[in-house]
């Protein structure tokens, strides 16, 4: 899984950085997001598509690996159900 942050679309709530604290962090300059790795183990997977569907401007995408992120949400990309935390593949 391969981590990507909208920066621009983030509103800076800090709940990726709650949730987890060893992929996210936040500016202190403006307060959002910053990635701390963009390829985080596998154990960390759960935390990260939850912390993904929590937030509230979007602006975390998930990848695969597989192929690279569109605005129709192309294969390869993962979106989080912001209902659920889960995370399904376009």
């Amino acid at each position: 899984m391969e981590i990507r942050v909208d920066r621009a679309r983030c509103v800076g709530a800090g709940l990726c950085m709650m949730h987890v604290p060893a992929v996210f962090d936040q500016s202190e300059d403006d307060g959002k997001v910053l990635l701390t790795t963009a390829r985080p183990g596998p154990a960390l997977a759960r935390s990260v598509r939850a912390a993904a569907g929590r937030c509230p401007g979007r602006a975390i995408s998930l990848h695969d690996g597989a192929g690279s992120e569109d605005s129709d949400g192309a294969a390869g990309t993962e979106r989080a159900d912001t209902t659920t935390g889960s995370g399904s593949l376009a």
